[in-house]
């Protein structure tokens, strides 16, 4: 297998209401970039986000004492705290940083609230509300521009409590299984898989972590040389439900 993986930069800012899968197509035209039948498309959640409306201006929270009170502990921004809080359905842990469980499933630091590369700090990006449904809506509209289906990754960042650093994952996904099953296949040396269901989507959605960086302004990544396969998947069926989870 041989990945190509391009980023494409876009030249305009995304905005409420913008027609995301439109600047999708002008900046991959724009980049030079030929759409074949088999590439794939990865999409950083923020410019979704910022599609979608869910962002809010840090001037316009009021945080609680309690937010107060974390983040003076912290040295965090009281303001991004009562927005991880208000986006929280849960709070697994608050040593250092907040772990939740989002609206949308997710267990990750601060709810997903990001102020990076958006406005200097004024503004917070907060997750799609339902991303699978946001990678729907690219996917189908990709589908009708290109004439075949160019499956959709939506990706953020998440730390791991066990490594350090911070990796891409699929949040969102439309197109594509989001594993490759090898359970019940032999290795080589006929050993019987049992436990090997391998996360593609994370792994695209990193693939094209490193390929676009993250000072580049490239939101937006085609990927060929996957095979990847066909069916109705959801990034949700990457979320390992509680009563599996280790950490909870």
């Amino acid at each position: 297998m041989s990945l190509v993986a391009t980023p494409i930069p876009c030249a305009v800012e995304v905005t409420r209401r913008a027609a995301l899968a439109r600047i999708v197509v002008e900046a991959i035209a724009a980049a030079g970039r030929e759409v074949v039948a088999g590439d794939l498309l990865v999409v950083t959640h923020k410019v979704v986000s910022k599609a979608e409306g869910a962002c809010v201006a840090l001037d316009a929270v009021r945080p609680s004492s309690a937010a107060t009170r974390w983040a003076r502990r912290h040295g965090k921004d009281a303001r991004a705290v009562q927005l991880a809080l208000d986006e929280a359905t849960s709070i697994l842990r608050k040593r250092h940083v907040l772990i939740t469980v989002t609206r949308q499933g997710l267990v990750c630091a601060n709810s997903g609230v990001d102020l990076s590369n958006v406005d200097g700090g004024r503004t917070a990006v907060l997750l799609p509300r339902d991303p699978d449904e946001s990678a729907a809506r690219v996917y189908r509209a990709l589908r009708r521009h290109y004439g075949f289906a160019v499956p959709v990754i939506i990706s953020d960042t998440f730390g791991r409590p066990w490594r350090e650093g911070l990796t891409e994952v699929a949040i969102g996904l439309a197109g594509m299984k989001p594993f490759r099953d090898f359970r019940g296949r032999r290795d080589p040396h006929g050993y019987r898989l049992e436990v090997t269901l391998e996360a593609v989507a994370d792994e695209l959605a990193c693939v094209a972590g490193l390929a676009c960086g993250k000072l580049d302004r490239a939101p937006f990544c085609v990927i060929s040389g996957f095979a990847w396969e066909r069916g109705p998947g959801q990034a949700r069926q990457l979320l390992r439900p509680a009563e599996r989870d280790l950490f909870r």
